[in-house]
C-alpha cells in the first residue's frame, strides 16, 4: 500500500433531515410504552437501522403489518396520500418524519397539478421518495429518469409543463436533464428554489474538489442510499476511481495500488462511526497525513414535531 495522504471531506455524513428523522424515532421510543412501528427504513443506512432495532423500533414494509390503532412513523423519504389514507382508516397514531425538503417537493407537485400543469418528475423509479411524490398527483406526473426520457417524452400541452426533482440526485445529471427539457418546452416552469437537497449539493461539491487531488475516493454509506451512490458517480465522472462501502471491513487492499492520496466522505444518511473506523484502518495501513477539506459549514436545523418536543 502506497497511501500517504487522506483527504477527509467536510461536510459529510448526517444532514439535518436525517438527524431529525432519527431523533423522532428515538424520542418516540423513549416517550411511549407501546410498540413503535416505522414504515420502511427511516433513513437508508443499515447501521442506523440496526441501532434503532436494538433500541426497540419495529421496521415494516407496509402499514398492513402494523396493528390497528398502533403508533407508526413515516420515514424521511415521505409517503403518498394513499398511505396517509390507509393510516387514517386503520386509526394509527402517526408521527411524520418526512424531511421538510421532501415536503417542499410534495407541495410543489400539488400546486402545479392544481394549476393544470403536467409534472415532469426527475428521479429514479422505485425510490421511496419518488413513489411518495408521484402519489400526490399521479394523473399529472410523468417520471423522467434520464436524458433519453427527456428527449422523447410527450405531454398533452407543451405550454403547461413544470419540472420537479428527487432531492438526492446528482446535480450535474439533473441540470443536463432539465436543460434538455427547457429546449423542448420553452415555457417550462421550474421551482424558484432548487429541489436538490442542500446537503446533497454540498457533499457532491466537496467530492469534486477532492477528486482534483485524490486518485481514489471512498464513500461510506449503504448500497440503497441514493445520495451516497451519487457521490461515487461524481468522483468517477471526474476520472477518479470510487467505491461505496458500509465500513472498513469492505475495503479491498488492491484498490490502493499506486494510490498516494485517498479521499474519504460519507453520504447524508451515514453515521460518523464507520468513517472514523475507516480512518483508523487507513492509518494502520500506512497513511501518515489526514487533511480536512472544508467546503462549507452547515448550520441547517429542522424542528422536531410538536408532540415530541
Amino acid at each position: 500500500m502506497s497511501v500517504q495522504t487522506v483527504i477527509l471531506a467536510s461536510p459529510r455524513g448526517f444532514c439535518a433531515g436525517v438527524e431529525r428523522a432519527i431523533e423522532i424515532v428515538e424520542r418516540a421510543l423513549a416517550r411511549h410504552d407501546r410498540p413503535v412501528y416505522v414504515r420502511k427504513e427511516i433513513v437508508h443506512n443499515q447501521l442506523v437501522i440496526k441501532w434503532l432495532c436494538e433500541k426497540g423500533a419495529n421496521f415494516v414494509d407496509e402499514l398492513d403489518q402494523v396493528p390497528d390503532g398502533a403508533l407508526a412513523i413515516f420515514s424521511a423519504h415521505g409517503v403518498s396520500p394513499a398511505v396517509r389514507e390507509t393510516a387514517r382508516a386503520r386509526h394509527l397514531h402517526v408521527i411524520d418524519a418526512t424531511c421538510p425538503l421532501v415536503t417542499k417537493v410534495h407541495n410543489e407537485a400539488k400546486r402545479y397539478a392544481r394549476e393544470g400543469y403536467t409534472l415532469l418528475l426527475v428521479g429514479h423509479s422505485g425510490h421511496e421518495e419518488v413513489e411518495g411524490t408521484m402519489g400526490e398527483a399521479p394523473q399529472h406526473t410523468i417520471l423522467i429518469q434520464n436524458e433519453d426520457d427527456a428527449r422523447f417524452i410527450n405531454v398533452p400541452n407543451p405550454e403547461r409543463v413544470a419540472v420537479i426533482t428527487q432531492t438526492t440526485l446528482s446535480i450535474d445529471d439533473t441540470q443536463a436533464i432539465v436543460g434538455i427539457l427547457k429546449e423542448r418546452f420553452p415555457a417550462l416552469v421550474v421551482p424558484k428554489k432548487d429541489d436538490i437537497c442542500y446537503a446533497t449539493q454540498n457533499r457532491q461539491n466537496a467530492v469534486k474538489l477532492m477528486a482534483q487531488r485524490a486518485q481514489l475516493v471512498l464513500v461510506v454509506g449503504s448500497k440503497n442510499s441514493s445520495n451516497s451512490i451519487r457521490l461515487t458517480e461524481v468522483a468517477k465522472s471526474l476520472g477518479c476511481e470510487s467505491y461505496l462501502i458500509n465500513d472498513a471491513g469492505e475495503v479491498d487492499p488492491s484498490w490502493f495500488e499506486k494510490v498516494e492520496c485517498v479521499g474519504v466522505t460519507s453520504g447524508a444518511s451515514a453515521p460518523e462511526q464507520p468513517v472514523q473506523e475507516l480512518l483508523d484502518y487507513l492509518k494502520k495501513m500506512g497513511a501518515r497525513k489526514i487533511e480536512i477539506l472544508e467546503y462549507v459549514k452547515e448550520d441547517v436545523d429542522f424542528a422536531i414535531p410538536a408532540e415530541l418536543q
